[in-house]
C-alpha cells in the first residue's frame, strides 16, 4: 500500500497543477504504477517494438465504478490489452488519462490504481505515462479513464475482421455473458492469445466480445468478410444462471458484453487443437467450437436451434446491456 494522501476526497485543487496535484500523482498513481519506463516528464521515451506495432485507445465510463469481479481500473487495462491481443500483438506499454469528479473518495481512487497495477503486471505491460484532470461536481460520474496501448505484432501472425473464410470454425474462448455467479468476466487475455499463437499461426480473426457481445462481433465479421456465420445454439457455453437472468429480463445472451471472452475464427483443421490449448489457460477453460463460416447468407448470422431449425439472429440495435465502455 502506498503512503496515504492527506485529503479524503478529490478536490479541484488536485487538478490545478500545484502541490496537491503532485501529491496525488506521487502518492496514488506513481506509487502503484512504478516501473523503469514510467516518466515524470511530459512524454515517455521508449524502445520501439521490433517489426510491426499495434496501437489501440479506449475510454471507460462504466457506472458504477466498482462491480462484482472488478472495477473500472481493472477494466481499463483489460480492455486495451485485449484489443492489442486481438491483433496478435504482445502488449508493451500503456498510457492512462483520468477525469475525476470533485468529491470522489481518495480511498476508492487508490483501489482503482491498485487494480490497474495488478492487472498490468499480470498482462506483462508497463504503464509509462498518464494525465489527471479534475472536473466539477456533477460534470463526471465518479471517474472516467482512457487508456492507450502499444504492442509488438508477433511474426507470422496476420488477423483481421476481413479475413474470415468459408469453412472456418467459429470458436469462443469462454462462457457467453457473465460468469456463473453473475459477476464480471473481466480478464487480461494476452497470455491466452499467446498460447494459441504458440499452437498455430493459422488464425484469421481474433475479436474480443466487449460492447455488444458475441452476437455483435459475429455480425461485424460477417459484414467485413462478406461471409455468412452459422452457429449452433446447443454448443454455445452459457451458464444456467445467466440463461435464467436473461429469460427474466428478456435479454439475448449473445448480446451481453464479455470483457473476458474472445471470438476466434480459424481454419477448421486447426480448431480442435486451438480449443485444447484454450482449455489449458485459466480464462478459457469453457472454450468451444460454436459454428462455421459459410458462403451462404453473406453478412448474416444464422442460428441452429436446439430442435434443429434455423433462424436468423436479429441484428443488434438500441441500448445493449451491460454498458461497460
Amino acid at each position: 500500500m502506498s503512503e496515504k494522501i492527506e485529503s479524503q476526497t478529490v478536490t479541484m485543487a488536485h487538478g490545478a497543477g500545484g502541490k496537491q496535484t503532485s501529491e496525488l500523482i506521487d502518492k496514488v498513481f506513481a506509487a502503484h504504477f512504478a516501473n523503469p519506463d514510467l516518466t515524470a516528464d511530459d512524454a515517455a521515451v521508449l524502445n520501439p517494438p521490433v517489426g510491426k506495432m499495434a496501437v489501440s485507445t479506449d475510454g471507460f465510463i462504466v457506472s458504477p465504478a466498482f462491480f462484482p469481479g472488478g472495477n473500472i481500473g481493472k477494466l481499463s487495462i483489460c480492455g486495451t490489452v485485449n484489443d492489442l491481443a486481438c491483433m496478435g500483438a504482445k502488449p508493451l506499454y500503456l498510457t492512462c488519462a483520468f477525469v475525476i469528479e470533485e468529491g470522489f473518495p481518495m480511498e476508492k481512487l487508490e483501489q482503482i490504481a491498485e487494480a490497474m497495477a495488478k492487472t498490468a503486471k499480470e498482462a506483462g505491460v508497463r504503464i509509462v505515462s498518464g494525465d489527471t484532470k479534475v472536473a466539477g461536481k456533477g460534470q463526471v460520474d465518479g471517474v472516467f479513464i482512457t487508456t492507450t496501448g502499444m504492442g509488438q505484432i508477433e511474426d507470422g501472425v496476420q488477423v483481421g475482421g476481413e479475413l474470415a473464410k468459408p469453412g472456418d470454425a467459429v470458436i469462443v474462448t469462454g462462457d457467453i455473458g457473465i460468469e456463473a455467479d453473475v459477476k464480471s468476466d473481466c480478464a487480461p487475455l494476452w497470455k491466452t492469445v499467446e498460447a494459441v499463437m504458440d499452437t498455430t499461426h493459422e488464425l484469421h480473426v481474433i475479436r474480443d466480445a466487449t460492447r455488444g457481445g458475441v452476437g455483435t462481433v459475429l455480425y461485424e465479421i460477417a459484414g467485413q468478410s462478406q461471409v455468412g456465420v452459422q452457429i449452433d445454439a446447443a454448443k454455445i457455453p452459457v451458464a444456467t444462471e445467466v440463461q435464467g437472468v436473461c429469460g427474466m429480463l428478456g435479454l439475448e445472451p449473445l448480446y451481453l458484453a464479455c470483457e473476458g471472452t474472445m471470438v476466434i475464427i480459424a481454419p477448421a483443421e486447426q480448431a480442435e487443437k486451438i480449443v485444447e490449448t484454450l482449455h489449458q489457460c485459466p480464462y478459457s477453460q469453457n472454450a468451444a467450437i460454436i459454428g462455421t463460416i459459410t458462403e451462404e447468407n453473406p453478412g448474416k448470422v444464422i442460428r441452429m436451434t436446439e430442435i434443429g431449425t434455423q433462424s436468423l439472429l436479429p441484428q443488434p440495435g438500441g441500448e445493449l446491456l451491460p454498458r461497460i465502455c
